[in-house]
């Protein structure tokens, strides 16, 4: 079957039919990071996606992270594992871009579906070039000039992760490791120059230039802003697709709509860079 392109929205998304993920040629991996860039978030039905082979894809996007608090695979470090049944998952299902408490926040993400609840548990993704192309031009102008704190607390807190005292020692590591860092409200994406609009409710707590009151009404409003449907599609996963999206330019949520159901996703994370 030959490598095919069925796009799900103008603005977001789409599916890739005729590929094997466990068997990619140059031409065929040359494709996929096309595709990547041209739809910001792509999807791989009926793959059977072995832990090594799904880091070596993420691989060939360039190194991967390590996630300093949920669990990995045993032998394959790089893939981390999202259970419903061992972990809180619902900070999920807020709208998020990956890992931006960092300097230098993942270029992308392959997730794999290993074990689909029968109902519930779609993902949503939305477009950050979308939403900033889409903004009254004198709110883009303004956005160019501020920068927004990201803080890992805003999705981890304390009342949630910390419920044994190692816990709590452990988080509190981990938020010495990860202190708020500053990036751009507007960064600029490093190879299609497109400028995206890079704040999310699941990491960003402040505008540095603006004053508490109007900080929090300028964010709540790009939230609901990017999110819009127009802007997002709905993924409803089934056993063995595979989703891989660039997260310098779309943010996401999981929804926590399956109650006690058994969810396992396994998650490579690619290193990026410092936001522009």
């Amino acid at each position: 079957m030959p490598f095919e392109i069925e796009i799900i929205k103008p603005t977001i998304g789409a599916v890739i039919h005729g590929v094997d993920l466990n068997d990619l040629d140059a031409d065929t991996l040359a494709r996929i990071h096309q595709a990547l860039l041209d739809y910001q978030v792509i999807f791989f039905r009926q793959q059977d996606l072995l832990p090594r082979q799904q880091a070596n894809l993420a691989q060939s996007f360039g190194s991967l992270h390590t996630h300093p608090i949920f669990p990995h695979v045993e032998d394959v470090p790089e893939i981390l594992i999202l259970d419903s049944l061992k972990q809180d998952l619902r900070d999920n299902e807020l709208w998020h871009t990956d890992v931006t408490f960092s300097q230098t926040p993942p270029l992308g993400c392959v997730l794999q579906a290993k074990k689909i609840p029968a109902h519930g548990g779609d993902t949503f993704w939305a477009t950050g070039i979308g939403a900033f192309n889409t903004l009254p031009i004198d709110i883009q102008n303004q956005l160019f000039d501020l920068t927004a704190t990201h803080d890992i607390r805003q999705s981890f807190p304390i009342e949630r992760y910390a419920k044994t005292p190692q816990e709590r020692e452990n988080l509190l590591r981990v938020f010495e490791k990860n202190p708020p860092v500053i990036h751009p409200v507007v960064r600029t994406h490093p190879i299609t120059q497109a400028p995206i609009l890079f704040v999310s409710e699941g990491f960003t707590t402040q505008i540095n230039e603006l004053d508490a009151t109007e900080s929090q009404r300028l964010l709540q409003f790009l939230f609901q802003h990017v999110t819009q449907p127009n802007l997002h599609l709905r993924w409803q996963w089934a056993q063995g697709d595979v989703a891989i999206w660039d997260n310098r330019c779309t943010q996401h949520k999981a929804l926590f709509d399956y109650g006690s159901a058994h969810r396992i996703m396994h998650r490579a994370t690619i290193n990026g860079d410092v936001p522009f």
